[in-house]
């Protein structure tokens, strides 16, 4: 861990490359989330910034704990290397701030170097202004929804529509007591044993996941995913359902976990 002052923002190194942006953003959402409220994930695919990630938290304290449970842990095959950023993040300085601006063309412009912008530094502008954009964006989602925590999962129909019915249709019987053995049921489609695997792992005695496809379709009938999570022991299992039972993968779907 670097010493730099105590931030909100969490910047992550030594990420793996090549995983799509869009998918890095949505595993880093699910894994740090658990740690407390966030306002934005950002990861740029840039030749400068491959590898490299933000996750901007509320407060400080959900920064923190994220920073010291997951320095070190492996993350799509490699060690994840977490430190405050340097700088607070746009989300941040417009939560503290309502009427901050964020800079923009127009500020460049009138910068007395603005000419002296290389292609570099302008396509790394675009970036920035490109965050802000997703950042205003996702702030008005928070502001207009509950403050219940949500996995952020792009929509995706045509995995619904190439997607296999199940095989049996059986559904295991739940029971009341402790077993190593959990169900998750109401997945959205586009959940992957990837995608859960990274809530999951996260607590002790993970051992695997397997997402399938529910027999039964939604109250809304809408069409989901469910998952068999194993862990060592009933005990180590019972600590990842109750961290994990209700959790909202994605607007409308909350997750339900179950001893089977």
């Amino acid at each position: 861990m670097a010493s730099t002052q105590p931030n909100t923002s969490l910047y992550i190194k030594n990420l793996n490359d090549k995983v799509k942006k869009e998918e890095l953003r949505a595993q880093l959402f699910a894994l740090f989330t658990t740690y407390g409220r966030i306002l934005d994930v950002v990861a740029l695919k840039g030749p400068k910034m491959k590898g490299q990630a933000f996750v901007v938290f509320s407060d400080l304290a959900g920064a923190t704990a994220a920073l010291r449970g997951c320095e070190g842990m492996v993350f799509y095959d490699k060690p994840m290397h977490i430190e405050y950023a340097k700088t607070k993040s746009y989300a941040t300085l417009r939560r503290e701030d309502p009427s901050f601006v964020p800079p923009t063309s127009i500020h460049l412009k009138n910068a007395p170097n603005a000419r002296a912008l290389n292609g570099s530094e302008k396509r790394q502008r675009d970036d920035r202004m490109d965050e802000d954009a997703r950042e205003s964006k996702r702030e008005k989602t928070d502001n207009s929804d509950d403050d219940g925590e949500e996995m952020e999962i792009e929509d995706d129909d045509d995995v619904a529509a190439k997607q296999p019915a199940p095989s049996n249709g059986q559904v295991p019987a739940t029971q009341q007591h402790p077993s190593a053995r959990l169900m998750c049921v109401n997945l959205p489609q586009e959940v992957t044993d990837d995608v859960l695997s990274v809530l999951f792992q996260q607590y002790q005695g993970y051992h695997s996941v397997q997402v399938v496809p529910s027999p039964t379709p939604t109250a809304a009938g809408q069409r989901a995913k469910m998952a068999y999570v194993t862990f060592e022991s009933p005990d180590l299992a019972s600590v990842a359902k109750e961290a994990l039972d209700g959790f909202t993968l994605k607007k409308g779907w909350v997750m339900s976990v179950s001893y089977i």
